[in-house]
């Protein structure tokens, strides 16, 4: 850690976008926030404000821009979505690709609002965290998240209540699980829920991530009218609701995953894709050997300026509980002696290798989970969930900035000048750079100080005492 002795130049670049969200003292916070979130290891409130050593450093004003400035996350959220617009390079584009994802920000600690114990795939164990569901947009020049909601988990006692009084019933035998059994009884009272949810008072009596995701979508699409991107998930998004939402309430193609168990409805009867894809695999096999018809075939496409290249099967299929469905059985290897991924696409007319693309392209939302807890993400210490669900917009804003500085011109062209090395156009890349930039700023500022008569011993003093807190 250094102290830093002006905000850096990315931020004051760019912060003008937003001074019309905040009252004047709330945007200097806003800079000092971002200029943390950007420089500083430690994102805390605590942390970021203790890289500021040339000012008097109040850190309960830095905390009041999360507790208690007015300003919205909507307005700030506009506004940059603005910025990202006003760049050529960062603008939507109609072969960008929309994603649906969402990610623990873990805590070791109970101790904040709405944090729940949940399950964690990647770790295989349960932990504290909130869940956080983004809507993120790439294409091969950019990724940027568009929307995203803090998912709070179901008041069972309002639910309970809720379904009876919007006409729902219950069944009578069912409380006893409330003593018995409390797992079955918070499923079986999201069960009922879930089937009646298309009726206003019961889909509000709790948020779940696809209804989150459906009202992100929803707002997004209202907001562009014309430009029919498609939207890509994973097998926990991909179910039939949802998809039905997307093809027949919002008309937009989608790329999703299914499952090793999703049924495939043929001639023949039903069968598993895990057991279709092996027969078809047998069948490919027996063909190269004979040399008659193959049935995966190679496909290649160009991924950010990366040659992709898979081999697949592609032809429209009735999937049990889906309907008619484009599916894809993709392999990496040409032997097709790795696992095969099942996509699936309400497009019946597309081939594989636009399927595939738009497939390709929900990884950055991956990315992004990553990149974004390096930004901060996952590295708040407020307990309020309003002022999570604002740090958490400021952390897109930070990811935003890394994700326009390649593209603007003025600004690269002037820290290149004055580092003297050659910019590349990573998020990660351009953190290091913005830190970069802030050592150049400490080290002229001893210069000058130095030059002006100072004793460099009178100079380091305040910035030692900083970094030795």
């Amino acid at each position: 850690m250094f102290p830093l002795v002006e905000f850096p130049e990315l931020v004051q670049h760019y912060a003008p976008f937003f001074a019309s969200v905040f009252t004047e003292k709330a945007f200097v916070q806003f800079q000092r926030y971002i200029s943390g979130l950007i420089v500083s290891e430690n994102k805390t409130v605590e942390g970021i404000n203790r890289l500021f050593v040339l000012e008097s450093r109040n850190q309960s004003s830095l905390n009041r821009l999360l507790t208690e400035s007015p300003f919205s996350v909507e307005a700030l959220n506009q506004a940059r979505l603005a910025l990202l617009a006003s760049l050529s390079g960062t603008q939507m584009k109609r072969k960008g690709v929309l994603s649906v994802d969402d990610t623990h920000l873990t805590h070791y600690g109970r101790h904040f609002d709405q944090i729940a114990y949940l399950y964690d795939p990647a770790q295989k164990r349960h932990m504290w965290a909130h869940n956080l569901v983004n809507l993120h947009y790439s294409d091969d020049l950019t990724d940027y998240p568009v929307a995203f909601q803090l998912w709070k988990p179901a008041d069972l006692e309002r639910i309970e209540i809720g379904l009876p009084a919007a006409g729902v019933k219950l069944t009578a035998s069912k409380f006893a699980l409330k003593d018995e059994d409390p797992k079955k009884w918070r499923n079986y009272l999201l069960g009922v829920w879930r089937r009646h949810q298309s009726k206003p008072a019961v889909a509000e009596l709790y948020q779940s991530k696809l209804l989150m995701a459906r009202q992100m979508l929803r707002a997004w699409v209202a907001d562009n009218p014309t430009l029919k991107l498609p939207v890509a998930f994973d097998n926990w998004y991909t179910k039939p609701a949802f998809c039905r939402f997307l093809d027949k309430d919002l008309q937009l193609p989608y790329v999703g995953a299914l499952a090793v168990n999703d049924e495939v409805l043929l001639a023949t009867g039903t069968e598993s894709l895990e057991s279709f894809a092996q027969r078809l695999k047998e069948e490919h096999q027996t063909a190269v050997a004979s040399g008659g018809k193959r049935v995966f075939h190679k496909i290649s496409f160009d991924y950010k300026g990366e040659r992709q290249t898979y081999y697949t099967y592609c032809r429209t299929h009735r999937i049990r509980h889906f309907g008619k469905q484009r599916l894809v059985i993709s392999h990496r290897q040409a032997d097709l002696s790795d696992r095969p991924v099942f996509t699936n696409s309400n497009r019946l007319y597309w081939q594989a290798t636009g399927i595939m693309r738009i497939r390709r392209h929900r990884w950055p939302i991956e990315v992004y989970h990553e990149e974004g807890k390096a930004e901060g993400l996952d590295q708040y210490q407020v307990r309020d969930f309003a002022a999570i669900y604002r740090h958490i917009a400021l952390v897109a804003v930070t990811y935003s900035l890394l994700r326009a500085a390649p593209h603007d011109e003025a600004l690269f062209h002037k820290l290149q000048r004055q580092l003297k090395f050659e910019l590349e156009d990573s998020a990660a890349f351009w953190r290091r750079t913005a830190q970069a930039q802030s050592l150049w700023a400490l080290a002229y500022f001893i210069a000058v100080a130095v030059a002006q008569g100072r004793t460099l011993h009178e100079v380091m003093a305040p910035l030692l005492a900083a970094v030795c807190y």
